[in-house]
Parts: structure tokens; sequence; C-alpha cells
């Protein structure tokens, strides 16, 4: 399981607030999506330049930062709309997940990240035998009958 974990969330968005820029997104929105034995994370990061791409884990930690930077600041701006800057988005990491085999891509202007769930942590079938037992037990609630068979269940 993954779990985004931003300790100042709050208050990055209260000072996005009173800086007046209230109605421009994150720079780094994502999606989490899981897809049978692995969980695939993407980040929306086009214009970013990839060798500022910087994907760590550490213990349980995966933190994911990248910059893009303003191609012309010279001259007046009439809209300013698109986040620039350093960008950075923290995931919490379950114990059920491999970080040994996690991958990254930058492709289009998406980074995607895939996260095995560990071998241990997979469903799986458990074969069922079907051998006979020699094994009997007597039900305890008639007396002198013949012993039957299989297991007995009690209530406790």
């Amino acid at each position: 399981m993954l779990l985004n974990y931003e300790p100042f969330a709050d208050a990055v968005r209260l000072s996005t607030k009173v800086a007046g820029q209230a109605g421009v997104p994150n720079g780094m929105p994502m999606d989490i999506q899981r897809l049978d034995d692995h969980f695939v994370a993407t980040f929306d990061l086009p214009g970013v330049d990839p060798g500022s791409i910087d994907v760590t884990v550490e213990g349980n930690a995966l933190t994911v930062r990248a910059e893009r930077s303003t191609p012309h600041e010279d001259g007046e701006w009439l809209t300013r709309e698109r986040p620039r800057g350093s960008f950075g988005r923290r995931l919490m990491l379950g114990r059920d997940l491999d970080a040994e085999q996690l991958t990254a891509t930058y492709r289009d202007g998406v980074l995607a990240i895939t996260l095995p769930v560990a071998a241990r942590a997979r469903p799986r079938r458990v074969e069922v035998s079907h051998g006979h037992t020699d094994r009997t037990t007597l039900d305890a609630g008639t007396a002198g009958s013949t012993p039957q068979p299989g297991l007995t269940a009690s209530s406790t």
C-alpha cells in the first residue's frame, strides 16, 4: 500500500493563498493505481528537465523531486499559470512493497514509478490435498455409536 505523505501540505496551501496564487495547480499532480501484482504512481511533469528528476527511497519513504525553470525571465508577464521552481512529493511505502525492484521512466512529460508487491504479500492459491486419514474420533453426544473419521468440532 502507498500513502501520500506531505506533512506541511496545509502550511504550503495557506502560504500559496496568502501569496495570491490560490488558483495555480500543484506543480506535480499524481495518480496511483494498483495493477495486479504492482502499483504505478504517475506524476505529470511537462516541461521538466529530465536531468532534474530525482527519485530516492530511504527506509519506507519514496521521495520524488523535480525542477521546472522559467524559459525567459525578462519581459512583462501577461499570464503566468504554469508552476515553476522545485517540486517534491513524498510517499510512504507499505512493508508489502518491494522497493528494491522499483523502476522509474520519464516519457512525454510523465514520470511513471512502478512498485512491485513483494512475493510474500501476493495472493496465492493454497492446494488442498484429497488424502484419506486413518484417524477416527468419537462423537461425545452418542454413547456406543461407531467411530466416525474426520474432525470433531466443539464450541467454547
